[in-house]
């Protein structure tokens, strides 16, 4: 961030001190608040491999880190996050560079109002018009920056402005983002009899429009876009629903090809739940409803909004970083369902210590739609229907997983998944070359306690295709002891690929120390090059071999 920034920052919060300081010192004022935060970095020393396809970096070694300090002071609150990349590492944008306060702010609460100036995250109902976030694995952040207004109009009714400008990198982006988003809690609001039932009904609705300036000289592009959405959950007992409405108006951009067709979303999600026992089913409609402050703006930069992948999130790695689900924004419809039961103690499935089930099903589609002829002259660039399921299928996953506590000392978990991959429509490969994925894919985690301290933990993933690089096996052994200290080893092995010398070993071992809220781990080996997801939103992650560390703490 430039000086001018800076003392911009000081200038924004000074007055809210100044109006706390009164005759006291500045030491009096500090003895009534609080100051707190947290620090990490991450730092990776690169060397050549070639093998693996890892290349070396002129400046040997990477690092991102970052440290947030966070003032409250009764109803006042501060603070900044000081952000360094010296310079990015692989796989992150390379944009960031350099240090700087990435997200500065301030904010006053009374029992009406809250105001909050500066940087600001903030959604509306389920985000399918708004959301602002930092998601740090991706290297995503688009910040707020401007005013935030929360009131409370009654009991029960709530309304929320926003106005400013998209975090970009160091910068800013180009559009301005406005939006208000109002909340209803129908029996508060209503009162009497109907506050005291079981039955609970909440309704909400948004409204979002950005602005960036027409410069083009090939189209005839609208300055201010406008999106709105309803949406409700009604709750009774053990039993939710949850549903959202979205409609875009005409947003030609880089996503889309410049058309001029309207977008539209929804999502739905119902469950049930009881003691041991759970049940959710969620599903999701898009069509053309990427939305950005700057309508050139390429990848994940300047999303207005977020767009929930309906996909179980995996840990272990062959699922996690193989074949990880993307939402595609231009057009899906995507289905979900998970139970979730405990098989009792005693019985038989449950033994001695009881058993859980987990089954999750996911499945995404194309939306039925109709290319226009080139000749149209709407522009809308096809015709679909968003509540009409398509005949491509982009993704298709069953996962049973089992979690069972044999004894007091040994424990595992039982993982197995089916999955269907479009890697073309994904991945956006060529489809003559790259052909959808079937694979099965088992794993195996157990923990063995020792004693109170010692415990090892084994894993075993196995991952088993025709297609792209055909098979696929990892081991990993860690041992903890109790509470400081970890060392784990890992091996991830190409075992099956058709090609004997791409059947290559990813080595990796790693060691660390925890002490309170401080984390201090450290890791050497070959990292695979893959896709790294959270929520429907992806980074590619090169090869690289080398050495990491990694520092957490907080305060």
């Amino acid at each position: 961030m430039s000086l001018k920034k800076v003392i911009s920052f000081v200038l924004l919060i000074a007055p809210f001190i100044a109006n706390n300081i009164s005759a006291q010192s500045i030491d009096q004022v500090m003895s009534r608040g609080e100051i707190h935060g947290n620090f990490q970095l991450d730092m990776q020393y690169y060397q050549e491999d070639s093998l693996i396809g890892a290349t070396a970096v002129p400046e040997h070694t990477l690092m991102n880190g970052f440290a947030n300090f966070i003032y409250t002071n009764g109803n006042f609150e501060a603070g900044f996050r000081y952000e360094s990349y010296l310079n990015t590492m692989l796989g992150f944008p390379a944009k960031y560079k350099g240090n700087g306060i990435g997200y500065r702010y301030a904010s006053f609460t009374n029992e009406e109002m809250k105001i909050t100036v500066g940087n600001f995250y903030e959604q509306f109902g389920n985000g399918l018009i708004f959301r602002s976030y930092e998601e740090r694995g991706l290297g995503y952040d688009n910040a707020m920056d401007g005013i935030r207004i929360n009131y409370k109009l009654a009991e029960g009714l709530s309304v929320k402005g926003v106005i400013g400008k998209q975090r970009l990198y160091f910068e800013s982006g180009e559009g301005i983002v406005r939006g208000i988003d109002g909340e209803l809690m129908v029996n508060d609001v209503l009162g009497g009899t109907l506050k005291e039932s079981k039955t609970k009904l909440t309704l909400g609705g948004s409204f979002v429009s950005k602005y960036q300036a027409d410069q083009s000289s090939q189209y005839n592009l609208p300055e201010n876009v406008g999106a709105y959405a309803g949406r409700f959950v009604l709750q009774r007992g053990k039993i939710s629903l949850n549903g959202e409405y979205a409609r875009k108006i005409n947003d030609p951009s880089a996503d889309n090809n410049f058309i001029y067709k309207e977008g539209e979303a929804f999502y739905a999600q119902t469950s049930y739940s009881s003691k041991g026992f759970g049940l959710t089913f969620s599903a999701k409609g898009v069509d053309n409803m990427s939305f950005r402050s700057d309508r050139n703006a390429s990848l994940t930069d300047l999303q207005i909004n977020y767009l929930p992948t309906l996909t179980r999130q995996h840990l272990y790695n062959l699922l996690a970083t193989l074949y990880p689900y993307a939402t595609q924004p231009n057009g899906e419809i995507a289905f979900q369902g998970e139970l979730v039961y405990k098989f009792k103690k005693e019985t038989f499935l449950g033994g001695k210590n009881g058993m859980s089930l987990l089954i999750n099903y996911s499945t995404v589609y194309n939306i039925d739609s109709t290319a226009l002829p080139a000749s149209d002259t709407t522009y809308l660039g096809y015709t679909s229907n968003l509540f009409a399921i398509g005949e491509e299928r982009y993704y298709d996953e069953i996962n049973v997983e089992l979690t069972k506590k044999f004894s007091p000392k040994l424990s595992g978990i039982f993982t197995y998944s089916n999955i269907m991959f479009n890697q073309a429509v994904v991945q956006g490969k060529t489809p003559q070359d790259h052909p959808d994925i079937y694979a099965n894919v088992g794993v195996i985690d157990l923990t063995y306690k020792l004693n109170k301290k010692h415990a090892i933990r084994a894993e075993f993933q196995g991952l088993f295709t025709k297609q792209d690089h055909q098979d696929w096996a990892t081991v990993l052994i860690e041992y903890s002891y109790a509470p400081h200290w970890f060392i784990a080893v890992m091996d991830q092995y190409n075992f099956g690929n058709l090609i004997e010398k791409e059947r290559i070993h990813y080595y990796f071992a790693s060691a660390g120390y925890l002490k309170g809220t401080n984390r201090i781990q450290i890791g050497y080996g070959r990292q695979r090059e893959g896709i790294f997801c959270v929520g429907g939103v992806c980074r590619n992650v090169p090869a690289a071999s080398g050495l990491t560390l990694s520092i957490t703490s907080s305060f």
